[in-house]
C-alpha cells in the first residue's frame, strides 16, 4: 500500500486547494477571533467587564464585524471551489523525518530478531484539544498555536529523556532522595519524608540514555547487562546499581555488577543544601515542567516501588543520592492489593523514557497540527497527520473539521487506513471523527520474516453531542461505533496480512486499540459501552470488569473549571494532587449518572472520569507468543495545556525462546 505523502495526487489539485483556502482563510479567522473574543477562559475571568475589557471589545467586535461582512463574498466564492476538491483529497498525510542523520527507524529494525526472550514497546495516547481557538475556549483552553508547540515539546522532551528505574531492596533504611524535592518513596497521602511506611522495598537503578536525535545506543557491550531481582533481562543498555539494607543504603560499584560500560556520575547533597534549593514558585521556562530545560524537569526520575513486609522508616531519605544529571523526581507509591498485579502502574509527571508509538486526539487546527508536527519530528520519525474527510457529501453534513488523530512513531509505517463515522450526532457530525489503522514493522527474523505490529487510534461520539430526542442516545451511538471499529480492525488486518512466497509469513507481535472513547467505565448511563465485545477480544489494564476499575486506576478527564488553579498548574504541581483521593475529586470530573429518579445528576463512586483507553489482546500474535503489561502510566506532563490526562502502556513482548 502507498502511503500518502501529499493531500492530493497531484501538484495542480493541490495549487487550486491552496488558492480556495486562501480565499475562505480570511473569514474563517475574523470569525474565530471574533467569537473567542467573547469567550474568556478561567484566568481571564477577573478581567470580564473590567474597563480595559470593556473598552477592547466596543473597539474589536465593530472591526470584527466589518471585515468579516467584507469577506463573505470572498468566502463563498472560495468554497465552492474548495469543496469538490475534497472528493480528490486523501486521507491523511505520512510525513517521513528528511534529517537522515537523526533518522533512526531502520537501526531500530536491527535491534529485535525474535531469537532473544522478547521485547519491550511502549504506547502513549493523549487528547491534546488544539481545536480552532474559538472552540477551545468553550473547553477552558486558548493559545492553540502557542500549546501546539509547546505539547509537542514536553512530549519529546519527556520521551527522549534518559531511562531511570528505580528498585530497592531493604529490609532496612536504603530510601533514596534529595532533599530539594519530595521523597521518592512517600506514599499517597503521606505527610512527609519523615512518614513510616510499613513495607520493604526493591529498588534498582538501570538507566538507558538516547543520543539527541532519540536513536538508542546500540553498541554490544551495551546489549544484555547482568540483572537481578525483578529487572527484566529484556533491557537493553542497562546500567545497574544496588542498594541494600545490608550495607547501609550505599551504592554498589556499577562496575562491579557488570555495568562498567555504563557512567553515572552521582553527587550527595545534604539536607540543607536541599532544602535551600527549593524554589516553588519558580518561574518557569520555556516548555514549563515538561521540558528538560526547565526547573521542574531536571527533578525527573521513574520510580518502580514494590512492597514486601518489612518496615522503611523515610526519616533518612535526604542525604542518599542526588545525580548530578538531576534526574530524579518522586512519583507514586504503587500499592499492589491485587497478589496477581504484575506490571507496574504510576502517575507519572513525564511521558515514558523510549516512546515507541504516540496516538493524538482532537488535533482539529491545521496550523497547530503542522507546529506540532514539526517538534514530534525531533523524535518520532514517521507521522500521520491531518486524518479526516472535508466537504460536504452525500446526505453526511458538511465536515468543517477533519478527524484530529494523529499518530507517530519510531518504527516505521507500512500501511495505514482511515475511516470515518457515519453516525456523528451534533457537533460531531460536523468533524470526520473516526478511527486510524496503522501496520508497522518493528524488526525481522534471520528468516527475513518481517515482524509487524498493528496500532489503532480513535475518537468516540461526544457525551452531550446528541440533543435530539429523535436520534440515538450517545451511549447507544459509542456502541454502534465501537462495532464498527471491530469491523474496521480485523478488515484491515485481513487485507494487510502477507504469507506469499514472495512476501514471506509476517509474524504478528502486538495489537493496540487506544483513544478517546469519551466514555467512563463506572458510570451507570454507560452499562451498554461497558459491555460491547471489544472487550471481550482486548483487555484493558485498568479494568476488573464492566462497571468497574481497578483501585489504582484514576480519571482522565479534568475539571475544566480549575485547570488553571496554582496546585494543579504544572506536571509536578498535578501529580501530587492526584496521588491523593482528595485531589481527585476535586480535580478529576466525576462520573455520573443522569437517570436518577429525581432527574438530578449524582455522584459515582471511582476515581473519576476514566475515558482514555489504552487495550491490547493476545489474539491473532504469531504462534506462540504473548504480551503482557510492564507498566501503566496516568501522566501529568501537558499540565494546563490540555483537559485530559494522556496515558501510556509499555507492553513486552514474549516470544518464548530463551536467550542465546
Amino acid at each position: 500500500m502507498v502511503l500518502h505523502t501529499s493531500p492530493f495526487p497531484c501538484c495542480c489539485l493541490s495549487i487550486l486547494h491552496r488558492f480556495s483556502w486562501a480565499l475562505i482563510c480570511p473569514f474563517y479567522w475574523l470569525m474565530d477571533r471574533l467569537i473567542a473574543s467573547w469567550l474568556p477562559i478561567t484566568n481571564e475571568k477577573g478581567q470580564k467587564w473590567s474597563l480595559c475589557w470593556f473598552i477592547r471589545i466596543i473597539f474589536t467586535t465593530p472591526i470584527y464585524l466589518a471585515l468579516c461582512t467584507l469577506s463573505i463574498p470572498s468566502a463563498i466564492f472560495g468554497f465552492l471551489l474548495w469543496n469538490p476538491l475534497q472528493l480528490c483529497r486523501q486521507p491523511y498525510i505520512y510525513s517521513r523525518l528528511e534529517d537522515k542523520n537523526q533518522a533512526s527507524g531502520a537501526i531500530l529494525l536491527n535491534e529485535w530478531k525474535a531469537t532473544g526472550p522478547g521485547k519491550s514497546f511502549c504506547f502513549g495516547t493523549a487528547n491534546v484539544c488544539l481545536l480552532p481557538e474559538c472552540m477551545a475556549r468553550v473547553n477552558n483552553l486558548s493559545n492553540t498555536q502557542t500549546r501546539a508547540k509547546e505539547i509537542g515539546q514536553r512530549i519529546r522532551n519527556g520521551a527522549s529523556r534518559p531511562q531511570i528505574k528505580i528498585y530497592i531492596d531493604s529490609p532496612t533504611n536504603t530510601s533514596i532522595s534529595a532533599a530539594s524535592f519530595s521523597s521518592l518513596a512517600s506514599p499517597q497521602g503521606s505527610d512527609g519524608p519523615n512518614k513510616t511506611v510499613n513495607v520493604g522495598i526493591k529498588r534498582t537503578t538501570s538507566m538507558e540514555y538516547k543520543g539527541d536525535n532519540g536513536s538508542p545506543n546500540n553498541s554490544e557491550e551495551n546489549k544484555n547487562p547482568k540483572t537481578g531481582g525483578d529487572f527484566h533481562e529484556g533491557e537493553d543498555n542497562a546500567c545497574i546499581i544496588r542498594i541494600g539494607g545490608e550495607d547501609g543504603g550505599q551504592l554498589s560499584d556499577p562496575e562491579a555488577d557488570g555495568g562498567g560500560d555504563c557512567h553515572m556520575e552521582t553527587l550527595l547533597e545534604n539536607k540543607a543544601e536541599g532544602q535551600k534549593g527549593q524554589t516553588p514558585n519558580h518561574k518557569p521556562k520555556e516548555g514549563d515542567a515538561g521540558s528538560l530545560d526547565s526547573y521542574t524537569a531536571s527533578r525527573e526520575s521513574l520510580v518502580k516501588v514494590r512492597i514486601g513486609e518489612n518496615t522503611v522508616d523515610q526519616s533518612s531519605v535526604n542525604n542518599k543520592l542526588l545525580q548530578k544529571t538531576s534526574m530524579l523526581k518522586k512519583t507514586s507509591l504503587r500499592k499492589k492489593k491485587h497478589t496477581d498485579e504484575i506490571f507496574d502502574h504510576e502517575i507519572s509527571a513525564f511521558f515514558p523514557a523510549n516512546l515507541d508509538f504516540l496516538c493524538l486526539q482532537e488535533v482539529f487546527d491545521k496550523r497547530a497540527a503542522g507546529k506540532l508536527k514539526d517538534q514530534l519530528h525531533q523524535y518520532f520519525e514517521y507521522i500521520l497527520y491531518d486524518v479526516g474527510i472535508y466537504g460536504c457529501c452525500c446526505s453526511c453534513p458538511c465536515k468543517i473539521l477533519n478527524s484530529g488523530l494523529l499518530f507517530a512513531s519510531r518504527y516505521p509505517i507500512m500501511d495505514a487506513v482511515y475511516h470515518c463515522y457515519p453516525n456523528g450526532e451534533g457537533t460531531d457530525a460536523f468533524s470526520s471523527k473516526g478511527a486510524l489503522f496503522v501496520k508497522v514493522q518493528v524488526g525481522s527474523t534471520p528468516q527475513d520474516q518481517r515482524i509487524v505490529g498493528y496500532i489503532s487510534c480513535t475518537h468516540l461520539q461526544a457525551e452531550g453531542g446528541c440533543s435530539c430526542c429523535s436520534q440515538p442516545d450517545d451511549s447507544t451511538i459509542r456502541c454502534e461505533q465501537l462495532s464498527q471499529l471491530q469491523d474496521w480492525l480485523a478488515d484491515f488486518r485481513k487485507s494487510t496480512s502477507s504469507s506469499s512466497t514472495a512476501n514471506p509469513e509476517e509474524l504478528v507481535a502486538f495489537d493496540v486499540v487506544c483513544g478517546d472513547f469519551n466514555f467512563d467505565n463506572s458510570s451507570p448511563d454507560d452499562k451498554l459501552a461497558q459491555q460491547h465485545s471489544l472487550f471481550t477480544h482486548y483487555k484493558d489494564p485498568c479494568r476488573v470488569g464492566p462497571g468497574e476499575d481497578k483501585p489504582w486506576a484514576i480519571g482522565t478527564f479534568l475539571n475544566q473549571k480549575r485547570l488553571y488553579d496554582e496546585e494543579v498548574c504544572t506536571p509536578d504541581n498535578l501529580q501530587k494532587v492526584l496521588e491523593s483521593e482528595e485531589g481527585r475529586k476535586e480535580y478529576i470530573s466525576q462520573p455520573t449518572s443522569k437517570n436518577h429518579p429525581s432527574n438530578q445528576k449524582v455522584l459515582m463512586k471511582g476515581n473519576g472520569s476514566r475515558i482514555d483507553y489504552m487495550l491490547y489482546t493476545e489474539e491473532g500474535l504469531y504462534l506462540d507468543w504473548k504480551v503482557e503489561v510492564e507498566e501503566f502510566s496516568f501522566i501529568t506532563q501537558l499540565a494546563g495545556l490540555t483537559d485530559h490526562l494522556p496515558v501510556a502502556m509499555r507492553l513486552m513482548v514474549n516470544t518464548g525462546e530463551e536467550e542465546v
